[in-house]
């Protein structure tokens, strides 16, 4: 008996398992794609590079480096934003603000997704167990009315259709949650580094930058 025949004899709720098996599938794909190949952190070398602008004082082109560094990483956007408004003399709780918000919304972007892996994983099951629930009442009430002689070989071949939505539950279900546990860590790195870079990043906005512009206007005085 083939995959096909299996299939079909695990009635109805076959069906709704095959549509959460197929958004698993798509969301398995979009999140690989996602969070290690479009997600990316900056280069080794990318704070020292913004601290040589910060430290001779050059906001601005620290900001065009930031902004040149966005369309590659996650964090390029999110100094451009701090570096844009310490350039216009922006005070620290408005730069912590705007920088915090757009952090969110990376954060955000990054993690909009992973979360239905774990509830399509709980469901598949869910839908397995009750298709099997469904298909042993039906054999049930379908042996409480055969023939002494048939009760038997009903009862078993009735069994074995129903185990089937279980199976085909858990097939859907395994893949999803392991791959929930792989991206969600992924997610979690990902996060934590944004984090990271952002608060360094705003303490070498607020004082090392502030430091140099007085160390360069008392040089030029």
């Amino acid at each position: 008996m083939n995959i096909a025949e299996k299939f079909h004899e695990g009635g109805l709720f076959m069906y709704f398992i095959l549509v959460f098996g197929m958004l698993t599938l798509g969301f398995i794909v979009e999140r690989a794609v996602t969070l290690y190949h479009l997600v990316k952190m900056p280069p080794p070398d990318f704070r020292q590079r913004l601290l040589d602008y910060l430290l001779r004082g050059d906001i601005r082109g620290a900001e065009s480096f930031a902004k040149a560094t966005a369309p590659k990483s996650a964090i390029g956007g999110i100094v451009e934003v701090g570096c844009h408004l310490r350039a216009n003399a922006g005070g620290e709780e408005e730069v912590q603000s705007r920088m915090d918000e757009r952090l969110g919304a990376e954060i955000s972007a990054i993690d909009r997704r992973t979360g239905f892996l774990a509830m399509f994983g709980n469901v598949a099951t869910l839908l397995g167990l009750l298709g099997t629930i469904a298909g042993m009442i039906q054999s049930f009430a379908a042996v409480a009315t055969a023939s002494p002689a048939d009760r038997a070989t009903m009862l078993s071949k009735g069994i074995s259709e129903a185990m089937n939505c279980t199976a085909f539950g858990l097939i859907v279900a395994i893949p999803a949650l392991v791959a929930f546990a792989v991206f969600q860590n992924r997610t979690d790195r990902l996060v934590t580094r944004l984090t990271e870079i952002t608060t360094q990043v705003y303490h070498d906005l607020i004082f090392l930058a502030e430091g140099s512009t007085r160390a360069e206007r008392a040089r030029s005085v």
